[in-house]
């Protein structure tokens, strides 16, 4: 399920995205994560809808626990957008992540008309690429030593899937 955050989460959000395998996998979450840290970034959320900046909302199982979180930065003079996520560890590897994904890609050509989302990952953390590939999403790239994470230059894989594409693979897959 997908819902907006509320500071009720701040605790679960310093938990799973505070978790060092996770942060070290994202490009802009820090760690150690502190509940400043989650407060900052959810109380923001709402401004950057409104200001037409980014979406974000929080991935939970249908009891409200917690996974994780997915969001698009909005580039509305490009009319694009890029992906991004962060899925807490115990959640790894049950689909979480493309299922979410595939809702906020949908939303973002649906209902945002973009024309293209982007979206990247570290080079070192293939299950992301797997993700992005799973929902239509071309390889268009790789920059090497790129973007510096905890005093080291990291790898990126640059993704993009075009309104086009996307239309061809709902008219494909129903």
């Amino acid at each position: 399920m997908l819902r907006p955050f509320t500071l009720s989460d701040v605790e679960a959000v310093v938990v799973l995205a505070g978790d060092r395998t996770v942060a070290e996998n994202t490009l802009s979450i820090p760690h150690p994560y502190t509940e400043a840290d989650a407060e900052g970034w959810i109380n923001q959320q709402q401004a950057d809808w409104a200001a037409s900046n980014a979406l974000n909302f929080a991935i939970t199982h249908p009891d409200n626990t917690l996974c994780g979180s997915v969001g698009l930065s909005l580039y509305p003079n490009y009319n694009m957008a890029e992906l991004g996520y962060w899925i807490g560890r115990p959640f790894w590897g049950r689909g979480y992540a493309t299922e979410a994904a595939a809702v906020l890609v949908n939303f973002g050509f649906i209902n945002l008309g973009l024309n293209r989302i982007n979206a990247v990952h570290f080079g070192d953390n293939p299950a992301s690429g797997r993700v992005m590939e799973k929902l239509g999403m071309v390889k268009e790239g790789y920059r090497r030593r790129q973007t510096p994470k905890w005093g080291v230059y990291r790898d990126v894989a640059l993704y993009g899937l075009l309104r086009e594409d996307w239309e061809k693979g709902r008219d494909v897959n129903g």
